[in-house]
């Protein structure tokens, strides 16, 4: 019944239905195409345009339920911690008005162009969510910034009016750039989500250059609707499906099955598996919740020391980055603009190659490795037996990658056909295989995708109109210029890179990251005659350390959720792991053969 109420929510509801067409569309065109000769009039469209709504609708779903993203207050006091967010929730709404007015200039100025998107529906009409999903989130935020019903009502009135007002009025440009980069700063340690501040300082730096604010809306609609990025909330849908059922007990029976029981067999076991789960779902964070009440115990059955099967778990599960169809990856290669197939492909020999610096160089290695007598052939045929039962069993869950890998990179489908093929695939076979998804887990996995990907999609779309700004500004220029008047040598500076990212990661959401360094960083790289594939993985591999540092490491607070932990004993049992994953993205940066050499083996580049 709870998830019926979370699919009546209209906003929900909307987003939920949006990402259900996302899903069939694709696969209609498919059984068109052979059939008829045709399927959908600007399906592709169509479907980018569905994305629109799930990011717009699907960020208000997840602001409604507590899910934009923001810096926490956890150390302060309870009562400092109210007001203050208070302050960031009034901030924020204001901001979220002149975003709408922005949006709003966009969509007006679109009106009397007289594009369709197909069948005659006027564009302008799936442009104006943009405006109306902005303003609501203001109205939101401005109602949550206050406890008292009728003042709620008065803030829910004026702050997003003030802010609407202010963007149409007050002229930017006599704005001091240093004291509005001071007051968004105070909103963000307030508590104010992630993407209105980041919408503010590229409003602030439109504005102070005269430039017209629109440019932000037009920003953030031009990567809600960029060709590849249906894929992401496709195989977002898939991936938490194949959480939410038992999907992950079939796969880790799999893994141990193929590589023991033994201490050493579980660590490699629990290790690939955690890192093939993150690929698949997306998100680290959902493969510690989905995995790590299961393979804790699993590593302490068979003798390790607990603290390290909890350091194991929590890092392993950030290695799934470069693993296809992970959705950093698919944004990187939207981002940079290399073809998504390249990248599955150079991301496969690295993350194996992670894997084993993990387990190698992060002393992961149990100390005693039990193994069975080779002389004994009653046991190897009862392993193979087992083993062939457990595949048999998890046969559904192993296809899964074939499904999304080959299919596209066979070129039998685009990236958004691929991701409805494993999106459907993976609610067909959970429902009718393994009947484990019913209508109820369903409508919670379209709810939580749908709110994932309204909160990330909001950060990425502002973060593109500040660094659209940047980019217009010269500055990766300026950057170019600058290192390569400290250095020539292309060792120093991937050494100086790799440090960067770094702390980077540690400080920035990894889509924030992504769409705000690339396009700075990756023309510099290429000037050091660094390849952009090379570069996105390196990048990527720099921000799986992000994952396990504060502040911004999310696994750790996953981890010390799940496994009861204090966050200062999770942090304890994953530093050598981060600096096992250091030496492995310096092996990344020095041996490009290692990134490089599969994708020109497969002709791909």
């Amino acid at each position: 019944m709870r998830h019926l109420i979370q699919l009546a929510q209209w906003d929900n509801a909307l987003a939920c239905m949006a990402l259900a067409g996302m899903a069939l569309i694709p696969m209609i065109e498919m059984l068109l195409r052979p059939l008829h000769g045709k399927g959908i009039d600007n399906a592709s469209v169509l479907v980018q345009h569905l994305g629109l709504m799930v990011a717009m609708m699907g960020a208000v779903a997840a602001e409604r339920n507590g899910h934009l993203s923001s810096l926490g207050l956890g150390t302060l006091r309870a009562d400092l911690q109210a007001n203050l967010r208070s302050w960031g929730h009034a901030g924020a709404a204001m901001l979220s008005g002149m975003l709408c007015v922005a949006s709003w200039n966009l969509v007006s100025s679109e009106m009397a162009t007289g594009q369709t998107l197909s069948y005659g529906l006027p564009l302008w009409w799936v442009q104006s969510f943009l405006p109306f999903g902005f303003g609501l989130l203001a109205f939101k935020l401005a109602w949550r910034s206050l406890q008292a019903p009728v003042w709620r009502l008065f803030a829910a009135l004026v702050y997003p009016v003030a802010g609407a007002v202010f963007a149409l009025h007050m002229n930017l440009e006599s704005l001091p750039l240093s004291l509005g980069a001071l007051v968004l700063l105070a909103l963000l340690f307030m508590g104010a989500p992630i993407f209105a501040v980041l919408g503010g300082l590229g409003l602030l730096l439109l504005g102070h250059e005269g430039l017209p604010l629109a440019s932000m809306a037009l920003s953030h609609y031009q990567i809600t609707v960029n060709p590849s990025l249906p894929a992401l909330p496709l195989f977002t849908l898939a991936g938490l499906v194949l959480a939410k059922t038992k999907a992950s007990e079939r796969l880790s029976q799999v893994f141990v099955a193929v590589m023991g029981d033994g201490p050493l067999g579980t660590v490699l076991a629990v290790a690939l598996l955690c890192s093939c789960f993150t690929a698949l779902t997306g998100g680290s964070g959902v493969t510690i919740l989905a995995l790590g009440g299961l393979l804790l115990p699993l590593l302490k059955a068979s003798g390790y020391p607990e603290q390290r099967g909890m350091g194991l778990v929590t890092s392993a599960s950030a290695l799934g980055v470069l693993l296809a169809p992970s959705v950093p990856l698919i944004m990187f290669a939207i981002i940079a603009k290399v073809p998504i197939n390249t990248m599955f492909l150079a991301g496969l020999i690295p993350a194996v190659v992670m894997v084993f610096c993990l387990v190698i160089f992060g002393g992961y290695l149990p100390a005693s490795r039990s193994a069975h007598p080779a002389s004994a052939p009653e046991a190897a045929n009862r392993e193979r037996g087992h083993l062939a039962s457990t595949v048999w069993q998890a046969k559904w869950e192993l296809l899964a990658p074939v499904v999304a890998i080959g299919s596209l990179v066979s070129g039998v489908t685009t990236p958004t056909e691929s991701a409805a093929l494993t999106a459907v695939y993976a609610v067909v076979t959970q429902a009718l295989a393994h009947r484990e998804l019913n209508w109820g887990r369903l409508s919670e996995c379209l709810s939580q995708t749908v709110q994932l990907i309204g909160g990330v999609m909001l950060i990425m779309g502002m973060a593109l109109g500040l660094t659209n700004y940047l980019i217009d500004a010269g500055v990766p220029d300026v950057a170019t210029d600058w290192v390569q008047s400290i250095t020539q040598n292309k060792y120093v500076f991937l050494l100086a890179l790799n440090v960067f990212l770094f702390f980077a990661g540690s400080l920035m959401e990894i889509y924030a990251a992504i769409v705000v360094l690339v396009p700075l960083l990756l023309p510099l790289a290429v000037s050091y005659g660094i390849d952009p594939v090379h570069f996105g993985i390196i990048f990527l591999a720099n921000l799986e350390m992000g994952f396990l540092c504060p502040p911004a490491g999310m696994n750790i607070y996953f981890a010390s959720a799940v496994f009861r932990k204090p966050l200062r004993e999770v942090v304890a049992s994953v530093w050598p792991a981060v600096v096992a994953i250091f030496l492995g993205t310096l092996l990344l940066s020095w041996l490009p053969v290692l990134v490089m050499g599969l994708p020109e083996l497969m002709g791909s580049l």
